[in-house]
């Protein structure tokens, strides 16, 4: 029977972590496999990729409607994900590449809480999760290592 129900980023990364085994892990990943899953995952992940706001607890309200009513899904908003991060290229002697160098610090810090003020709350905190890189700290099994072999990637999250 085929699914006609999309799981939320959040939902996804609770199948990993429910997930029995690596290979299951991984099949959960392959299963649900998007660019946008794939943006998301790389900037929570990729130790090569700097979130650009400060670490820790975020000054936003949690969105109260329930799953599936008012709120944005983070599936389109990882589309947006380059407005807070950077890529560190210094072990290459390369300059940062900063995803978007038009605004300052006050207005992605802004925008960043307007984000996650519009997710459904269990999104909104993966979001923080994927920020102060702890996804894989909350969710056995999201790992570097599995991700980067489910969408075979090499180590430094770049498609073989």
């Amino acid at each position: 029977m085929e699914e006609t129900y999309t799981p939320s980023f959040h939902e996804i990364c609770s199948k990993v972590n429910n997930a029995k085994d690596k290979a299951k892990k991984i099949g959960v990943l392959r299963k649900y496999r998007t660019e946008c899953l794939e943006m998301f995952l790389n900037s929570g992940l990729n130790p090569n990729i700097v979130w650009m706001l400060p670490h820790g607890d975020v000054p936003y309200k949690p969105n109260e409607a329930p799953e599936g009513t008012e709120h944005t899904i983070l599936a389109q908003e990882a589309r947006n994900l380059y407005n807070y991060v950077k890529m560190d290229r210094s072990r290459l002697n390369l300059p940062e590449v900063i995803g978007n160098n038009h605004i300052n610090m006050a207005q992605r810090e802004m925008m960043f809480i307007q984000m996650l003020e519009g997710l459904h709350t269990k999104e909104a905190q993966l979001v923080i999760l994927a920020k102060d890189k702890l996804l894989s700290k909350n969710f056995k099994g999201l790992t570097a290592t599995c991700v980067c072999e489910a969408f075979e990637w090499s180590d430094t999250f770049e498609p073989r």
